[in-house]
């Protein structure tokens, strides 16, 4: 069997549309179409149900992807012994395409260095980052889309996912100077009374905040989520409420003045969980770019 119609079945699956598919994999629309009815003609059943809101995979084309996926797994084992085999690269070294998902407080604080270093030592490693939620992330790695994800998570319980912390990251409320609590000490009482600008849903530290929040007794306080750390920062400097955010992505700010600390209630650093899916293979190129993030954001 062509393990490339294998590929444009998991592309398909994953995307739910023959042309994202094409775009993705740099087919033309027509070629994936082929690909998929010569796929389902070999396997003698129907794997997607084409629809108007796009190709949805059918029960056998479910139950298929995972072995389709461990085929394409074992296909780039095979590529990367032949590669080692041959010495890879002109040095030897891991090359190759690696995906990284991280949440945009990660990948605007901590990655840019991360891929400088990489350039240097690994110059024949393709670094791709996707900034993304903790939700997004891990569907990227059951999807194949990723091979490394950074969890900014207290735990990871996925029994698909083998996760291991290498850093922490401090947090901190900002305001904007002239706030009446810039540079005080403030308790639960007084934050409850504030507006806040947080993380989307699904980011840990910001859930964390918004749950105590709406457990105070009296009025609930007023919090708009945001997808953006920007956005949530331009309304906290613009002296619109507060916000609870890594240090690392407001240090400048506030050395700069721009934003200052409120000195609220302790919470927790939370933890950045190096993860990867247990069951897919993890390509000596990945592995390289793991214990570059591992040293690094452990330093």
């Amino acid at each position: 069997m062509d393990t490339r119609l294998l590929k444009t079945f998991a592309a398909l699956a994953r995307t739910g549309s023959f042309t994202a598919t094409a775009t993705e994999l740099h087919l033309a629309q027509s070629t994936v179409t082929v690909q998929i009815r010569t796929l389902e003609r070999e396997l003698g059943t129907r794997l997607f149900d084409r629809l108007p809101s796009g190709a949805l995979p059918t029960s056998a084309g479910r139950r298929l992807l995972t072995e389709a996926e461990e085929v394409l797994d074992a296909e780039a084992r095979l590529r990367a012994v032949a590669a080692a085999g041959s010495g890879g690269g002109a040095d030897g070294a891991a090359e190759g395409p690696v995906a990284l998902g991280a949440g945009e407080s990660l990948c605007a604080s901590h990655l840019p260095r991360v891929i400088a270093s990489l350039r240097r030592t690994h110059p024949g490693i393709d670094l791709h980052l996707h900034p993304a939620g903790s939700a997004a992330a891990v569907e990227g790695l059951r999807t194949g889309r990723l091979d490394l994800v950074l969890l900014l998570e207290q735990d990871v319980t996925d029994a698909d996912l083998v996760a291991r912390p290498i850093a922490r990251e401090p947090l901190v409320y900002v305001a904007a100077p002239g706030h009446p609590l810039a540079g005080r000490e403030a308790g639960w009482d007084e934050l409850a009374g504030q507006s806040f600008f947080v993380h989307e849903q699904g980011c840990s530290y910001s859930d964390h905040l918004v749950r105590t929040l709406l457990a105070l007794p009296g009025p609930a306080p007023r919090l708009t989520r945001f997808g953006s750390i920007e956005a949530a920062r331009a309304c906290v400097a613009a002296g619109l409420g507060l916000t609870l955010l890594p240090r690392a992505t407001v240090e400048r700010q506030l050395a700069e003045g721009h934003l200052a600390e409120v000195h609220g209630p302790a919470i927790p650093p939370v933890p950045v969980q190096l993860t990867r899916h247990r069951r897919r293979w993890t390509s000596p190129a990945a592995r390289a770019v793991a214990d570059e993030l591992t040293r690094l954001l452990a330093a």
